[in-house]
């Protein structure tokens, strides 16, 4: 489907009212499947992988969290989706599942962040600029030298391993070599790690211009440790939940993939943000 000139892979579930599933840097749709089939009887579940992720096409254009915001709304647009949704986003998707909540508030049902990414005072040392340029150089380079053909389904199982408590990566082989297989996806994942600062930099002037109207819940990744790493973490989880005066949940026992460890928690985090007529409980 193609949204805003660029070409995205748009899967489409479920009946009932809106939710918008988007997931965190180098994740791609198929690492919502273990929730999907818990939301579909009560939800139409939409899942889009970003430009340069899954099975979408790259955009020239470098993401910010409002352009990714206006992404979402154009796709529910494409889509004829009516009425107002209820927008979920994972880790760097928290930023334009929050951005999109507060410049599309007539369109939006409940936000859901699950263990987004927090940053109270971004900083940057090279401009946007410099570092986008360095990230697209960088993506031609290591394609050119075919690691994303070599390692790229390697490093996504490395990846997903260690973000998870559950086991190893449930992902098909044969998706996760389609996709990251290829250097599309690796040039999309770093073009989008290059931007994170000024997105996180972004979202935090409109959270000083445009107040949040739709009720939100925050969803903690905790893997029960007592380190001092996750703890912070789980600090930072509350205090962003206090700061956009959010439900705060933990999920025991889930590392940062909590879709993937505790689909469960999530599902019911999303059905009763705004429960509809129907649903059990």
């Amino acid at each position: 489907m193609r949204v805003g000139g660029v070409p995205l892979h748009v899967v489409v579930e479920g009946s009932g009212p809106v939710c918008v599933l988007s997931a965190g840097l180098a994740m791609s749709w198929f690492d919502w499947d273990p929730v999907v089939p818990l939301l579909a009887p009560h939800r139409t579940v939409i899942r889009f992988d970003r430009p340069g992720h899954g099975l979408s096409a790259p955009t020239a254009v470098p993401p910010t969290a409002a352009g990714e915001a206006h992404r979402i709304a154009g796709l529910l647009d494409a889509l004829g989706a009516a009425g107002p949704v209820t927008v979920v986003g994972h880790s760097l998707a928290g930023f334009h599942a929050e951005a999109f909540a507060r410049l599309h508030p007539e369109r939006t049902a409940a936000l859901v962040l699950l263990d987004s990414s927090v940053e109270e005072d971004p900083r940057t040392v090279l401009p946007p600029a410099v570092r986008t340029a360095f990230a697209r150089a960088l993506g031609r380079a290591v394609t050119a030298a075919g690691l994303p053909a070599a390692f790229g389904a390697l490093a996504r199982r490395a990846t997903v391993r260690a973000s998870r408590t559950g086991g190893p990566d449930p992902a098909p082989p044969d998706l996760v070599g389609r996709c990251y297989r290829t250097g599309r996806v690796w040039q999309g994942v770093l073009l989008e790690n290059a931007r994170y600062p000024d997105m996180a930099a972004e979202l935090l002037a409109l959270r000083a211009a445009y107040p949040l109207r739709a009720p939100a819940t925050v969803v903690a990744g905790y893997d029960g440790s007592a380190s001092g790493p996750a703890l912070r973490w789980l600090g930072r989880q509350a205090a962003l939940a206090d700061r956009i005066e959010a439900r705060f949940e933990v999920a025991d026992g889930a590392g940062h993939l909590v879709m993937l460890d505790r689909p469960n928690q999530v599902a019911r985090a999303v059905l009763s943000a705004v429960p509809a007529p129907g649903d059990d409980g």
